[in-house]
């Protein structure tokens, strides 16, 4: 349930900075794809929709997704996408066969790039 919640929560922040930041909108110039976030036994999956510098997300798998992060359960995702270190969570995951990387990788990199712009303003 929490994995489920965690996708959709990061689903609106997507959405929300794609409408209200630049910095985000210039990384979202020329993309047209879907995404998609599940476990791997494909019980929970969510996609994302890039269109015309704006993302929005669906709940459910979606048939042809540009790529697909697939984590070998609901807690192990939510653990990773908690993680202090998302880099260093997902390259160990990768390597221990636990988050398995469907499709472009090219385009993995480019939506790690993007959640720099998702976390909290620090207040001065």
């Amino acid at each position: 349930m929490k994995f489920r919640l965690l996708l959709w929560v990061l689903g609106l922040l997507m959405a929300r900075a794609s409408r209200n930041n630049p910095a985000f909108q210039q990384q979202l110039k020329g993309k047209d794809l879907v995404f998609q976030m599940q476990t791997l036994d494909g019980k929970i999956a969510r996609h994302f929709i890039v269109a015309n510098e704006r993302i929005r997300s669906k709940g459910g798998a979606f048939a042809q997704p540009a790529f697909a992060i697939a984590f070998k359960d609901a807690a192990y995702g939510f653990t990773t996408l908690q993680a202090r270190n998302k880099q260093l969570a997902f390259m160990q995951g990768i390597q221990d066969k636990a988050i398995q990387i469907k499709g472009n990788p090219a385009l993995v990199m480019w939506f790690q790039g993007l959640m720099k712009y998702l976390k909290p303003k620090k207040k001065h």
